[in-house]
């Protein structure tokens, strides 16, 4: 494997979109990139080697969930993140800045820090950046994410800035308590600042002059839909150094993908492929499919007629349906493999179509025929 700690290039462009490689230790991430959600340290219904064969560079983890079973310290007494689940190649882990809206019930914010109850048992906890960042050193992320504050796009604007603000002076503290960890992975900010664009660029600024290895879109993809947030789009990438990786966090649905890459973007996560998968929708190059509808019970082709991944190659519609339907284990991992086989064949064909100069023509098919009705 490399040694190159961090270095990002781009290999060609086509309009916004930009396709190119991450080098780190554990190997090369291709971008534009999607990293499966392993948030309990596992892709859900997956093995790691299936996850790998299916195309993917990198996966992420939870660092909130992580924290509060089995926690950080006991991953890192047992060797790491990587060495405890399998996992060989880069890990990037999350702050548990979503955690922090998600679970608002459960949270006070202060400067401090969030103190939250726990939602397994009850018991209270400090989540802060300068602990964030420790949790993620121990856990062994490849590259960890900056501690923010997400507050909804429907919040006040008095509540977006406030919020933005605060995640900057915690985006500060966070590179320093990173740096003063010695810790030889690569550091990501976050910009918030909802849907205004001054308040993004404010955001923006501020981290560049923090400096960071990567910088990502927060505060998208909770609720504003997708022209929104595609308008938010048009403007937050340009923000950020144009030789720096940018991450869409927590997108999305396929066509969000390639709308996302249209405008700069070059990293997502999302549970939806993996959550999708176990509660019986498969996506597939003509829009997304319910496996349990009663048309598929006879039905003898594959899950996807232009997919070629293990599943869709074995076995049919019919059987997978009866799976589902049954509540058979194998029925949600073999529609998640092959959902997440699906979100990495997009992005290889949109490294390819970038490369060859053919991006805007294959976005505009891919839309037009994976939003159609099934």
């Amino acid at each position: 494997m490399s040694e190159t700690r961090f270095a990002f290039s781009i290999a060609a462009t086509d309009g916004a979109a930009r396709t190119g490689a991450i080098r780190m230790k554990r190997g090369e991430i291709r971008t534009p990139a999607f990293m499966p959600v392993g948030t309990a340290a596992t892709v859900k219904a997956m093995k790691p080697a299936d996850v790998r064969a299916a195309g993917a560079d990198i996966i992420l983890g939870n660092t909130y969930h992580l924290m509060l079973r089995p926690g950080a310290e006991r991953i890192a007494k047992l060797g790491g993140l990587h060495e405890f689940m399998g996992w060989d190649r880069p890990i990037l882990t999350d702050s548990g800045g979503y955690q922090v809206m998600s679970l608002s019930d459960l949270t006070k914010v202060s400067e401090e820090g969030v103190a939250f109850a726990s939602h397994l048992d009850g018991s209270r906890h400090m989540l802060s950046p300068e602990r964030s960042m420790e949790i993620q050193t121990l856990l062994g992320a490849d590259i960890v994410m900056a501690f923010d504050q997400l507050v909804k796009t429907t919040d006040t604007p008095e509540a977006q800035a406030e919020a933005m603000e605060r995640s900057m002076r915690w985006a500060k503290r966070s590179r320093d308590a990173f740096d003063d960890l010695g810790n030889e992975g690569a550091l990501f900010g976050i910009q918030q600042g909802g849907l205004d664009e001054a308040l993004r660029k404010r955001s923006a600024d501020a981290l560049r002059d923090i400096g960071f290895d990567g910088y990502a879109v927060g505060g998208l993809a909770v609720g504003e839909g997708q022209e929104a947030m595609f308008g938010c789009l048009d403007f937050a990438p340009g923000q950020f150094p144009e030789d720096k990786p940018r991450y869409l966090m927590g997108v999305g649905k396929p066509d969000d993908l390639v709308g996302a890459v249209a405008r700069g973007i070059d990293m997502f996560d999302c549970v939806l492929p993996t959550r999708s998968g176990r509660t019986g929708q498969a996506f597939t190059a003509d829009g997304p499919i319910n496996i349990r509808n009663a048309r598929f019970a006879e039905d003898t082709g594959p899950l996807d007629p232009d997919c070629d991944c293990p599943v869709c190659r074995q076995w049919s519609r019919a059987y997978i349906h009866h799976l589902v339907r049954s509540g058979e284990i194998l029925g949600a991992m073999l529609m998640t493999e092959h959902n997440i086989f699906f979100y990495q064949s997009l992005m290889a064909k949109m490294r390819a179509a970038i490369t060859e100069g053919r991006f805007s023509a294959f976005a505009s098919d891919f839309v037009d025929r994976c939003t159609q009705e099934n």
